[in-house]
């Protein structure tokens, strides 16, 4: 069978194709019984509006592009943030009627596909996850004048709109719960220095410190519950008499779990731990992670809702969301 075109719904109707245009693009200029009998023109015939040509007229694919810059085995691991925040971001644009287009930039191709995807025009829209410092995806979109937001405050000094939580304050509040706790000898695992959260979490832990005249005993992880093992072990050959770890993430804090029960040390009687995120497997480690719970659903959706205003010419301004200290039996 043949696809009705907007000529056979016209014919249908008794009016002209100017007219079914008008009524399939949302114009207001039809009047409300023309309107009628084009709708019910179009039910019959059951007559699908070509989304091609609709874009050459509105100027809008009504699609929003998600871009992570992690490779596939990172976004589709047991890393649970990924998942939130693009089901979450779907979610919320397919509530406004936007179709979301996933893409992985981890490579040097990776990114000059997505840069070439965008130019063309595909997308009304950008979202940004997970950048790293090097990142030239930032600076590429905003030269194409393309509305874009980002998961996080952007590592490149670049004026883009962003969301992201109080990484600074969120630390704070971690480590001062563990001196509040009586604990002296406070290391950290951070997160990956190119990235703005492991940045301004490693920044919280050290202003608390600083204040409290202690020394920092710092190892580097990459969000990853493996690199927070790693991190451990290293931890405990610098510094054997630490008790207490603020962890920058709760994957990185389940890896450490691990270490420490291998090298024979009980949590929190030998050394207390804290985590970042509160991710739904931190109820259910032994001992039960206390962690600063970070709303990702919830930042995904406001980085959704700031790009939506962007395309009605709304404002750029950042926005902050709070943290919160979840205490269980680790700390």
């Amino acid at each position: 069978m043949k696809r009705p075109t907007l000529e056979a719904v016209a014919a249908r109707a008794g009016v002209s194709r100017a007219t079914v245009s008008r009524v399939v693009n949302g114009q207001t200029t039809v009047a409300p019984h023309i309107r009628d009998v084009v709708l019910r023109a179009i039910d019959e015939l059951g007559y699908v509006p070509n989304s091609a040509a609709r874009s050459l007229v509105t100027q809008r694919t009504d699609s929003v592009a998600l871009v992570v810059s992690e490779p596939p085995t990172r976004v589709f691991s047991d890393d649970p943030l990924f998942a939130t925040v693009i089901r979450s971001a779907s979610l919320e644009l397919e509530a406004a009627d936007k179709q979301v287009v996933l893409m992985l930039a981890s490579t040097a191709k990776s990114h000059a596909r997505v840069e070439r995807y965008i130019a063309s025009g595909h997308v009304d829209g950008v979202m940004l996850i997970s950048m790293h410092g090097a990142d030239p995806l930032p600076s590429a979109i905003a030269r194409m004048r393309v509305p874009v937001v980002s998961y996080g405050r952007p590592a490149v000094p670049i004026d883009i709109p962003f969301v992201d939580n109080d990484n600074v304050g969120g630390a704070e509040k971690a480590v001062r719960h563990l001196l509040d706790s009586g604990r002296t000898r406070i290391a950290t695992i951070a997160g990956p220095l190119d990235m703005i959260a492991g940045q301004d979490r490693l920044a919280g832990y050290r202003n608390v410190l600083r204040d409290s005249d202690r020394r920092s005993i710092v190892a580097v992880g990459d969000f990853t519950r493996e690199s927070g093992a790693i991190a451990m072990r290293q931890l405990l050959r610098d510094d054997p008499s630490l008790d207490a770890v603020f962890v920058a993430n709760d994957l990185m804090a389940v890896g450490a779990l691990q270490a420490l029960r291998q090298a024979g040390r009980s949590v929190p009687g030998d050394v207390a731990l804290v985590g970042f995120d509160d991710i739904e497997a931190a109820k259910y480690t032994d001992p039960p992670l206390t962690t600063m719970r970070h709303p990702v659903a919830d930042q995904a959706s406001a980085m959704v809702q700031l790009l939506l205003g962007l395309f009605q010419g709304g404002p750029s301004d950042p926005v902050i969301l709070p943290t919160e200290l979840v205490i269980r039996d680790s700390a």
